[in-house]
Parts: C-alpha cells; structure tokens; sequence
C-alpha cells in the first residue's frame, strides 16, 4: 500500500490525477445511464452505444493520468500501442456489457465482470507499452495481479445493481473505483530499468499532441455524460409516462378481474373488473390472502395452496372452478397464474385474470346431462343393456341384450313392457322352471340391491348363469345390464378347489384338513369318542429328488397321493401339508381301530414306487396325537403330533411314535432355554474360562483354550452341550462368538507373545455373511497381534459350503491367525480336509485318549493320528489328558501338545504366576514304560 500511494503523490502531477478521476467517473454515469436505457427498450445498439462510451472514457482516463505520471525521463508515446489500447477498451467493455444484460442470473453479471475488468486490465498494460522512455519498463509481479483483483472485484455488484436498475450512483461509484484501483497500482508495478531509447522506424506522439488528443477526449466524454443525462431525464420521463397509461388501462378493464399477488399469495392491487366481478373494493382486499375467493369446500381440502404452488413450480396455472363474491354467491371462473419475475430472476410475484364462465359453464351442463343417457348405454357395450321408463317401458337397449338372450332382434322394440320382455328372455331357458326365472329377473331388474355395486346372480339353465345388476334412476326408471358369467362361474369352482386341494396330488390342503378335523374334534367330544391325528414324513425325498430329478420326485408325490386315497375310508382322511409332510385323521372308539388305521397308511409304503424302469422304496416317520388325551384344542393336538413324529425321526430304529407329555415337557424347557439365552451376553450372564495347554516334552505353557459358561440367574450354570446347540439354532451363537473372541484378545494382550489363545468358531458362524470382517474388526479393536490368535473348527464347519469355507479360512491364516481343526477322528473327519487346507494343528479328541486304557483300537486311532500329523508336518495336541500315565504314552508314540485336567481346570483368567507355571517333563522311564 505504500508503495501505491508514494507513486501516486511522488510521480504524478495532480492536476492531470483530478482531471483523469472526473473524466472516469463521467464515463461511468455516461455508460451506466445508457445501459439503463438499453435495458429498458432491450435494443442492443443502445449496449453497443453504452459500452464505445464508457470505453472510451475509461481509455481516455488511463491516458491523462498517464500523461501526469512523472519518470523524471523525457517520455514520447508510441502511436500504435495508443490505438489498440483503445480498441481493446471499447471491444471489452462493449462485450462484459453486452453479457450482463443478454443474460439472467447473477452469473451473468460475474461473467461480465470478468470481461470488463480484465479488458480494461489490457487496456492499461497496452498502454503503459506506448510509453515510450529511455528504460527498459518491467512490472512487478506481485502489484501487477493485485491491480487486476483490484480491477474486477468492484465491477461484479456494479454490474448486478445495473441489470437490477437499482442505486444506479452506487453502481457508478463501483466502476470508478475500480479504474482508478487498476491504474494506479498498476503503475506502482512498473520497475524503469535505465537503457537506449530504439524507436527507429516507429510513429511517435510528442507529450503535446497526446494533451490534444486527451484535451478532446475528455471533452467528448463530458458531453456524452451531458446527453445521456438528458436522454436518462426523457426515458424515465416515458417510462413513468407509460406505467400511468398502462395503469390505468388494467384499472379500468372491466370485463375480467386483473390484479397481482405477492409470492405468498396475497392481493397485491386490484383493477376496476375485479372490483365488478367479485364485489370487494380496493381498500378492503388488498393485502388479503387470494383464498377468500375459493369456496369453503376447496378450501378445506387445500385447493388455494396447490393452485399457487403449482404456479411457483411451473410458472402457470390454468384452471375453472367455483369462485365466491363478496356477497356469498358463486359463479364459474376460468383463471389464469402467471408467475412474474424481476431482473435476477426471482419470483416476484403472479398476475392472475379470472373470467367469470357462469353462463358457458350451464351449456356445459346441458349438454353434458344430454350425453350422460347416451353414454350410459354406450359404456355397457359389452353387455346386454335394457333402460326403462317410470311406467317399466323400455327406452333404449342394445344388440348385445337380444344375442345374450337368443331373441330376434325385431322383438326387442322400444316401448315393450318390463313383463313381456323378460317373457322373450327365458324362451329358450331349458332344464329350468322359466316361472320361477322370469320372477327372479323381474325382482332383480325392479327391486336392485342397495348397493349399485352388487349384482343378482340367476341360474337359467345348467350352461347358462346370468348376473343382472340393476339401478334406479331419478326419473323413476332403470337401466339394467345382463352378464355370461357362466364360464367365471365354473372358474370360481375350480379355484375354491384349488384353494382347499393340494395341485400336485389333489388331496386335501392344510386349511382344508385343519377345518374338517376341527369339525370332527368337536362331533367326537359330543359322541365321547377319540380322534385321532397322525403326521406323517417321507424319508429321502431329497435324496430321490437329487438322484432321479424333481420330475421323477413329482412322481412319487402323486403316487403316494393316490395309494393314502385309496385306504382312507368313510371318516378318514389324508392332507398334503408341504413338500414331503403329510397329516392323516380319523375318528376312533378304541385303540384297535387307531392301529388299525396306522397299519393301512404303512401299507403305502411296503412296495417300491416304479416309473420308466426307475424303482425307489419309499419309508416314512409317522408322529400320533390323540384328541381329547394330548389336548383339547385342534392346535395343540397337531402341535403334539409333531413332536412325536420329530421324536420318531430322532431315534434310531423307530418310524412311529405316540405322543407323552414329557416330549411337551421338554421342547419347552428348550424354548425356555432358547428365550433367556437371548441377550445374555448383554446381562453379563457369560464367563469366559481359560484351559492351559502344555508342551508334553517340556511342560512349558504354549497358550490357553478359551471356553464359554453360561451362569443361568435361575439354573445356575448351563452347560455348554445344552446352551451351544440353542444358540446355533437360535442365531445367538453369532453374539456368542464374537464376545467370546472380543473377551479373549483382550486378555490375549497382557500374555507374552509366544502364547496363543485358542477359540471355537461354530459351523452356524460361517453362514454369517460379514464373518471375515467381524472377525478382522474385533482382533484389531483388541491389538491383540493375530500370531496370538489360534480358531478351533470342526470338519462340519467345512461340509455346508466347503468352497465359501475355505475361502473364509484361507484369509483368515493370510493375517497370521493359526487354524486347528478340533475333535479329529470323531463325526466327519476325513483326509480330504486336510488336504483341502494346511492346518496349523490337530486336536485328537479326549474319546480316544480316555479309552486308549482299555481299548486297542483307540490306541491304533491315536497312534495312526499322530502318525499323519508328522507325516504332514501339522503338530497334534491331544485332549483330555488327567495322568502322567497318560503324558508318557503320548510322548512315547510322538505327540507334542495337550490339555486336560492334569494341567489345570478351566478357570478365569490367568495371573502372572499362572502364565509362568510349567510342568516337569516326563522321565525316561516313564516314556519307557508306556512305550512298553
């Protein structure tokens, strides 16, 4: 900033500073009052006019103070620069003029600003090159974009209170200081570097021509601003001339109501037509919403607010409805919004004409009352259509009603009594009493339902069922329609079948069968007798499917749908409830005829199901509930069947199985169960013990296996052989596991880092979609570093999805986590998983160890066991293990880990001294002895 003002006072002449800074802001009033103008009549000569002006001025203010800029060097100015500086002005300034008018939206007037400034920016810079010096002149950078900021920031809201034709003096102000920013710390950018002059060849303009040529310029430019003064005086002069006239010619219209609403709706001004129309005077609606004008009807549903927001959002509305005058009474309006916006593109506000349609509207009504008995024959085209008089004589029907009802057309006359038409209709009925029809469609033509919607359903014949709706009309008459529906009749039975019938069978449906043994119940409690329910189960169904195809399955399905149909009996029947689940009732006196039952639905099942040289032996688990012994309600004797029949499929050997109260006892200890294992872990009810696991050879601590214990608030504690199987059922287990893990990394994290900590992973937990994350989440939350960590899994883990599974496994070991696979030799343990994925461990199952006392063939297990693991490098941790016995023969047939009561009983988390307890090794004679 000092650097501008000592150029400013230090090396100008004042003088020519004073006449340069009146010269500029004359050329802003002159180019301000003349796009004024040019945004009124919209004529861009008036632009064109505007920006040569301003331009102009604006080069003749750059060269007067440039004149009075003092290098204390003979200066001379160069003719050619001089010119294209004044071209670039007034090119620029025409063209950011030109943009800020065209254009709507402020961007319009920052873009404009953009032009100008920097066109005047090169205007400056050009023309400090036409001085010509005995120096080299040099700008400094920093000064140089400052003048250029300078120069355009005050031009974007000079612009913008232009297009609005607002404050216009501020405007002017704004572009003033703009030039005047520009110039001067444009010149305090120059740097004079002392050289020779070399203009040879070049036109030179003295320092007093250059006053000449200024002199007329600015006197130019002050009688340009002179006559834009005068014109600016005669166009608001007009203008205000015009908005008088046109004033008064929307005042005075008198044959529509014209007025203006505020954006929110309210009277703005009001015309001498509106003031007729709706009988409210100026003063008294102005400033009121536009609603007073609706009826109280639209009104309550909303109907003001959607006419203006529609308006608002598509900038017209047109519309007709009833409208109110001041005095209460209605008439028909047809009404026009308009949006209106100002120079920036806001809403201003509407202008809205409303026409007063009362008399067109009634011919409207006329005409449409004329139509509406013509449309409403028409319109039932597709079928037979009889209109009758007040007297029942008939009006008008169609062709439709004389082909429905098989009756010559030149029968049907207009004029026909109601009696003798019907007489015609039931001619040609057959197989029917035609009495007795011709009564039912007179009632149903002359005595319609009360509800217009409802029809009267007439059966004339077996092949033909007519539905006749009728109504009343005002004058007293009918119209009346006839329809076939003889064919939706038949589909209407077919689909009630469907609905009650199993489609692949055609035995009876679970809704059906539970109807019907609900009827049966209640006869047997009246007769003191039993009924019996007997759910039935295929087994290998899948199997068949897999094997022989579902086509094949289908097969089956029908078979045995028609062997249960042909041994059920009078008060017997059989259900398909789902794909291999079918139920069975019968009412019974004794035993003797329940088993009786029960033998002939066993029968279905003693010879092979054959198709297409294919043959399958087909069994099925039967489950048999007894009302009232089981139960006294439907519900819980089915319920109870199938529990027996679960019971039944769970035991080795049996197919059929009655149902006892205990099973009831049971599945609801384990519904019990399954209720308060739900948020246990958010109760706190969990624990989490630690195993110590050993090296055998050394007895040093290798890390611990981490277990759940459910401490019930009730039970006390639950086991995890009866919780853990809940939980998988149940979905808990995913909880479970992952504060399991969570609970574990976060003791993990105080153990020396060669220990591992060892978790359970459930086979349910790989079904999780967002297993591997989970996982990954809750090790690196702990810090916990993954060497540290150590999953048990199962080969059943693996069996659901071995492709998904492995892949969950493979990324999982990729992080450094170690995988075990637990309980090997029990279940599905197999060769093919381990050499599906490189296991870290194999965990010998405490079975086999427990029994190695006693058994040979435990011992071959465990030896063949150990063998493969050092065959394939994996170590083997055995479990179980509860005597130095029992140490020594796993170290003498090569085992290296294991845990079991001999080292410690799960406890809570182990202490300091705890993790640095270690075993003595076992003795040589030990080993010796078991190896013996």
């Amino acid at each position: 900033m000092l650097r501008i003002y000592s150029c400013t006072v230090e090396h100008h002449q004042l003088a020519l500073v004073v006449l340069a800074a009146l010269i500029c802001l004359a050329s802003a009033v002159t180019g301000m009052l003349l796009m004024r103008r040019a945004l009124v009549v919209g004529d861009r000569r008036w632009i064109m006019g505007a920006g040569g002006a301003t331009g102009f001025g604006l080069w003749s203010t750059h060269f007067v103070a440039l004149m009075g800029y003092r290098p204390d060097l003979p200066a001379t100015y160069r003719l050619m620069p001089t010119i294209v500086s004044l071209g670039l002005a007034i090119m620029t300034v025409t063209a950011g003029l030109w943009l800020a008018a065209r254009y709507r939206g402020r961007g319009a007037s920052t873009l404009g600003a953009l032009v100008v400034g920097c066109g005047v920016s090169a205007m400056h810079y050009v023309g400090v090159e036409a001085l010509a010096l005995p120096a080299t002149i040099r700008f400094e950078p920093d000064l140089l974009a400052l003048s250029v900021v300078l120069g355009v920031a005050p031009l974007e809201p000079a612009l913008r209170l232009m297009r609005a034709q607002r404050r216009i003096e501020l405007s002017c102000i704004l572009l003033f200081l703009g030039v005047v920013m520009l110039h001067f710390t444009g010149m305090a950018a120059i740097v004079l570097i002392p050289s020779r002059m070399d203009d040879a060849g070049r036109t030179l303009l003295s320092a007093q021509t250059m006053s000449t040529l200024t002199g007329v310029a600015a006197t130019l430019v002050i009688l340009i601003c002179l006559g834009a003064l005068a014109l600016a005086r005669r166009t608001d002069a007009l203008l205000r001339a015009g908005e008088h006239q046109f004033s008064i010619l929307a005042r005075n219209i008198s044959d529509c109501a014209l007025y203006m609403l505020t954006p929110d709706g309210r009277v703005a001004n009001w015309n001498t037509g509106a003031e007729r129309l709706k009988g409210y005077v100026e003063g008294e609606v102005v400033g009121q919403p536009f609603e007073i004008f609706y009826t109280p009807e639209d009104r309550a549903q909303g109907t003001p607010a959607m006419v203006l927001a529609h308006a608002a959002r598509e900038g017209l509305y047109r519309g007709e409805g009833w409208r109110c005058r001041k005095d209460g009474t209605r008439f028909w309006a047809h009404v026009t919004l308009e949006q209106i916006h100002d120079d920036d593109g806001r809403i201003a506000g509407f202008a809205k004409i409303t026409r007063d349609m009362t008399r067109l509207k009634e011919d409207q009504d006329r005409l449409a009352a004329m139509k509406a008995q013509r449309d409403t024959a028409l319109g039932n085209m597709l079928h037979g259509l009889a209109l009758f008089d007040a007297s029942g004589r008939l009006v008008l029907s169609n062709s439709r009603l004389a082909e429905l009802w098989d009756i010559a057309g030149a029968r049907v006359v207009p004029g026909i009594s109601l009696v003798s038409l019907v007489a015609l209709m039931v001619e040609g009925c057959e197989g029917v009493d035609r009495a007795f029809v011709a009564t039912m469609l007179q009632q149903a033509i002359m005595a319609p339902p009360e509800n217009p919607s409802q029809s009267v359903i007439v059966e004339c014949g077996d092949d033909f069922i007519v539905s006749v709706s009728s109504r009343r009309l005002e004058d007293g008459g009918w119209v009346a329609t006839f329809s076939d529906v003889t064919e939706r009749r038949r589909d209407e039975a077919r689909i009630a079948h469907l609905v009650l019938h199993d489609l692949l069978t055609g035995l009876p449906n679970r809704e059906n069968f539970k109807i019907w043994a609900v009827g049966e119940m209640e006869l047997a409690a009246q007769r003191d007798m039993q009924f019996a329910v007997v759910a039935i189960n295929l087994d290998g169904l899948r199997v068949v499917n897999d094997t022989h195809g579902q086509a094949f399955g289908d097969h089956v399905i029908r078979e045995l749908g028609a062997r249960f149909k042909a041994v059920c009996g009078k008060g017997e029947r059989i259900a398909r409830l789902g794909s291999d689940d079918f139920v069975a009732g019968k009412m019974v006196g004794d035993e003797a005829a329940l088993w009786a039952f029960i033998d002939r639905l066993k029968a279905c099942f003693q010879t092979p199901i054959e198709e297409q040289g294919l043959s399958v032996d087909v069994s099925a688990c039967m489950g048999v509930a007894i009302f009232p012994r089981h139960g006294g309600d439907p519900n819980t004797i089915f319920n109870n069947a199938d529990l027996a029949l679960h019971r039944a499929k769970d035991s080795l050997g049996q197919d059929l199985c009655l149902f006892d109260p205990a099973m009831d006892e049971d599945k609801r200890s384990r519904r019990q169960l399954a209720v308060d294992l739900r948020g246990a872990v958010e109760r706190g009810e969990m624990r989490l013990l630690f195993q110590p696991q050993h090296s055998l050879k050394s007895g040093a601590l290798i890390g611990y296996e981490a277990l759940a214990r459910w401490h019930h608030p009730v039970r006390g504690v639950v086991s995890p052989d009866i919780f853990i199987p809940i939980a998988e059922e149940t979905g808990e287990i995913f909880a479970i596991g992952e504060w399991v893990l969570s609970e574990a990394a976060r003791v993990a994290i105080h153990w020396p880092s060669h220990l591992k900590v060892a978790v359970n992973l459930s086979p349910v937990q790989f079904q999780q979609g967002d297993l591997l994350q989970r996982l990954i989440a809750v090790v690196l939350d702990a810090g916990v570093s993954t060497r540290q960590i150590e999953f048990e899994i199962t080969e059943s883990a693996i069996i659901a999805d071995r492709t998904k599974a492995l892949y969950i496994l493979r990324r999982i070991k990729a992080l450094g986590i170690s995988i075990a696979i637990d309980d090997f030799g029990t279940g599905h343990s197999s060769l093919d998983t381990l050499h599906a994925f490189p296991f870290d461990k194999i965990k010998i199952d405490r079975f086999f160890l427990r029994q190695a006392a006693t058994s040979s063939q435990a011992v071959a297990i465990v030896r063949a066991v150990l063998a493969l693991g050092k065959s394939l490098d994996i170590p083997v941790l055995a479990e179980g293990i509860e005597t130095e016995e029992q140490i020594a023969f796993l170290v003498a047939e090569g085992c290296e880990q294991g845990q079991g009561y001999y080292y410690g009983r799960p406890q809570n988390a182990p202490s300091r001294e705890d993790l640095g307890r270690a075993f003595p090794p076992p003795t040589i004679e030990g080993i010796a002895g078991a190896g013996q």
